[in-house]
């Protein structure tokens, strides 16, 4: 389509917003700078538009990458008693950013979440129909989840945004972030399959649709779906095969959370149909699986032989 020809541009001067501390920001700077692009974290808070305004105008940037958003510390659950700041960040200032980048005609990436759905009777567990770009977000039970819920309707009307939809993201390092490290410290976990980003394949693929001058929202996930316990069995044969877990029902976290968790299945045709053709992006299994295999890798470069070597905030016996 035209809009999207459009805004077909190499990166040349990539301006990210929560690259400074951000996880995936700070992802995106590296891989960015090593494809030659020049890269400016930026300083603007993104809630405060004046300041960003000024920002793009003296930066001038070709690309705007945004990765700034309240995921609350430890988890979601400080969003239920910080409202005000997650609107701020999540709803202010993501609409600043994509409202003024607009005005300026400069396409901006921006890494939202798939976590505004969740399994219904058109869309039932194991059944493989994902929703999909055009389904409307029917998970409401966090407000992490409310605010992104109706933010995505907004984003969609502003025709320089390209919304990628992230799930769970997995990283091949122990970083608190990771959705593997995260559920490999849980006492119990669920065992709900879902759709999930396995960052080292789809960051790179952002990048490209970035460049592709792709706009609109899109589920990107890597495609099918995987569960926590094959999640964790991975983990376990390539890090710690002393690691062992227990699993309870979502009615049992229900009573240890204060916010519900979505889980869905994202259906990824669009996003492998548009897919620039030099990107490869493996089912999810295969991709967590190989993802593990590097973590394996680097762990073991950084700390020693395992499961001895792991910190001890790993190592449940």
């Amino acid at each position: 389509s035209k809009s999207k020809s459009k805004m077909s541009a190499p990166i040349t001067k990539a301006l990210i917003y929560g690259g400074k501390t951000g996880w995936i920001g700070g992802k995106v700077a590296i891989m960015l700078k090593e494809q030659g692009a020049e890269v400016v974290l930026a300083d603007a808070r993104c809630e405060n538009r004046a300041d960003v305004a000024k920002e793009l105008d003296e930066v001038k940037p070709s690309h705007v990458f945004m990765a700034a958003g309240i995921t609350g510390r430890p988890n979601i659950d400080w969003c239920e008693d910080h409202k005000p700041d997650t609107i701020r960040t999540n709803v202010i200032g993501t609409l600043n950013l994509a409202d003024l980048t607009n005005e300026r005609n400069i396409h901006c990436t921006v890494y939202a979440t798939g976590c505004i759905f969740k399994y219904d009777d058109a869309h039932p567990l194991g059944s493989g129909i994902g929703f999909t770009e055009e389904d409307t977000p029917n998970f409401d039970e966090s407000f992490y989840s409310q605010t992104k819920g109706y933010m995505e309707p907004m984003l969609k009307c502003y025709p320089n945004c390209l919304i990628l939809r992230v799930r769970m993201p997995i990283s091949d390092d122990l970083i608190h972030r990771n959705f593997i490290t995260k559920i490999v410290k849980y006492e119990r976990v669920v065992n709900i399959p879902n759709s999930m980003t396995v960052l080292s394949e789809m960051l790179p693929a952002s990048l490209a649709m970035a460049k592709k001058g792709l706009t609109g929202a899109y589920n990107f996930c890597n495609p099918g779906v995987i569960s926590h316990n094959q999640c964790l069995d991975l983990y376990t044969k390539y890090i710690d095969p002393t690691y062992t877990y227990k699993n309870f029902t979502i009615e049992e976290q229900s009573k240890v959370l204060k916010a519900g968790r979505s889980n869905n299945e994202l259906d990824s045709t669009k996003l492998m149909r548009d897919m620039p053709e030099d990107i490869k992006i493996n089912d999810i299994l295969t991709a967590v699986e190989l993802c593990m295999q590097r973590m394996q890798k680097n762990l073991t470069e950084e700390f020693g032989p395992l499961p001895d070597s792991l910190p001890k905030e790993f190592r449940k016996n």
